[in-house]
């Protein structure tokens, strides 16, 4: 999954300027490949209290918000709880009410680094991925940490490997 030959390599030289290994770049496209395509929605007009029924029945943190099949919004358990507090503890009103309508998207080619870079400057928890006007899935922190785990634990387990089949140094006199 992680290592497909159309993905870009970042290359490393050792001491004496030899490059020694290529480390895969990761896509946005990849995590959405192995993570699957279910996607729940909701609309603007979605009683905030179905919406909340959905999220604990699905045992999903967030909803993305489609309005005659665009992307309008996102609402996420951090929307809820600003709702809920509003509300004075009442889960009243609809989705379009309280959803986050300036939400940062991202393209199926954008770098895992980049992503978490934006997440965490911005503070987001999740991220819609769209191609054009084609909403393809949504990444979360959850994900974007799950993936980089992932590759870095490959990266290690070849470094690992790389230093044991280091070539001896022979000594000439």
């Amino acid at each position: 999954f992680f290592f497909s030959s159309r993905r870009r390599h970042t290359r490393f030289r050792n001491v004496t300027g030899v490059q020694t290994c290529a480390l895969p770049i990761l896509k946005v496209s990849e995590i959405l490949t192995v993570k699957g395509n279910i996607l729940f929605t909701v609309t603007p007009e979605t009683a905030l209290l179905d919406a909340i029924d959905t999220m604990s029945e699905k045992d999903i943190s967030s909803l993305v918000v489609m309005q005659w099949g665009a992307l309008v919004g996102l609402l996420s358990s951090r929307e809820v709880m600003k709702a809920v507090h509003s509300n004075r503890g009442s889960v009243a009103g609809t989705v379009g009410e309280h959803m986050d309508r300036e939400m940062l998207t991202i393209s199926p080619d954008t770098e895992v680094n980049e992503v978490r870079r934006v997440m965490l400057e911005r503070h987001a928890r999740y991220v819609p991925v769209i191609d054009g006007k084609v909403l393809l899935g949504v990444m979360s922190f959850y994900d974007v940490a799950k993936a980089v785990f992932e590759e870095q634990s490959f990266e290690n387990k070849m470094l690992k490997a790389y230093i044991r089949d280091w070539p001896s140094e022979t000594t000439e006199e």
